[in-house]
């Protein structure tokens, strides 16, 4: 574990340099490989008479944009799960929040015309929110107390109700089933970046709250007694954090569908390496999950080449494992 602040510095910027790194291989790699030097001409002198360069600027880097913003949010929103509930297995896609999302979303699809991530993402963050709610009202003991057992068992049960009722709708309604096939899998291909922009409100507005509150989740790991203690209202603090989460979870299924696990094996992995601080903890989860999600998106070009695999199916291949080995050191 990296323990002084230039250590831990040096690392940010490392993983800086790995998210770059991850960038610019999403941009050259794929079904057609690009050169460094056209890609590098395709960023100084676009020309748009030359496949290449529209492949780049056209396709790949929307992409690239997409699954770093989205690997990003997941990540930090994870985080911030894990410290709200005390519980190592807390993540949007495990608790509810990621399928909530979707299945107002796909209600959305199926009743209105809709047809781009900025007109659904009310949709998104309402499903979001209600998903949340539901599984904070089943978690509750008498005594008002959150057991990590019961947020666990709530939100598969919340995750397996919502998924369930988005398949029944799809298949009831099965034009809107093949538009959204896709990116009910979890994809980040096929958008545009002009798709981005009535999300950053939201993107930044959580990140905001992140920044503001960093201190406030440090305390949340003591215990409400002791966040009490220190003149800190704790209902108020998991209110706003859990604000922050459902605008990252709930964008981010609005833009590019259900990518699980994200936000369960990132935030571990940015312990292991930076240790439990929040104020170098979230930025380190960004970084890693922007780099995890390029990667992976990368990979899930190769699996099953020429044709592009969705990155949640990637994500789903690596985080299964990870997430079992969890459950099972955490009953050990």
């Amino acid at each position: 574990m990296l323990t002084s602040r230039f250590s831990r510095s040096a690392g940010l910027l490392l993983g800086l340099a790995v998210v770059a790194a991850a960038f610019a291989a999403s941009l050259m790699l794929g079904s057609t490989d690009i050169a460094p030097s056209t890609f590098l001409g395709a960023l100084l002198h676009y020309d748009p008479s030359q496949v290449a360069h529209i492949i780049i600027l056209r396709e790949r880097l929307p992409r690239a944009v997409i699954a770093a913003l989205v690997g990003a949010s997941l990540a930090i929103a994870g985080a911030l799960m894990q410290t709200m509930t005390r519980n190592p297995l807390a993540s949007p896609s495990l608790l509810g929040i990621n399928a909530g999302a979707m299945f107002f979303v796909v209600v959305a699809i199926s009743l209105l015309p809709l047809h781009t991530p900025g007109q659904y993402i009310w949709a998104a963050l309402l499903g979001a929110l209600v998903a949340a709610g539901l599984v904070v009202a089943l978690s509750r003991g008498r005594q008002g107390e959150l057991s990590p057992l019961r947020v666990v068992l709530a939100g598969v049960a919340i995750t397996a109700m919502f998924v369930s009722f988005s398949q029944g709708l799809l298949i009831i309604d099965q034009q809107s089933f093949e538009s959204v096939l896709y990116w009910l899998a979890g994809s980040v291909s096929g958008r545009e970046l002009s798709l981005v922009v009535p999300l950053l409100p939201f993107f930044a507005i959580a990140l905001v709250l992140c920044a503001l509150l960093v201190r406030h989740a440090n305390a949340l790991m003591l215990g409400d007694d002791m966040v009490k203690g220190l003149g800190m209202r704790a209902g108020t603090i998991k209110l706003l954090l859990g604000l922050a989460v459902i605008l990252l979870a709930g964008s981010s299924v609005a833009l590019a569908g259900m990518i699980g696990f994200v936000g369960l094996i990132v935030p571990h992995m940015a312990r292991g390496l930076f240790g439990v601080d929040h104020r170098w903890l979230l930025p380190a989860s960004a970084l890693l999950g922007a780099s995890l999600l390029l990667l992976a998106d990368v990979a899930s070009r190769f699996l099953m080449a020429p044709q592009d695999v969705p990155v949640g199916v990637m994500t789903a291949l690596i985080g299964t494992p990870f997430f079992i080995y969890l459950a099972r050191r955490k009953q050990a």
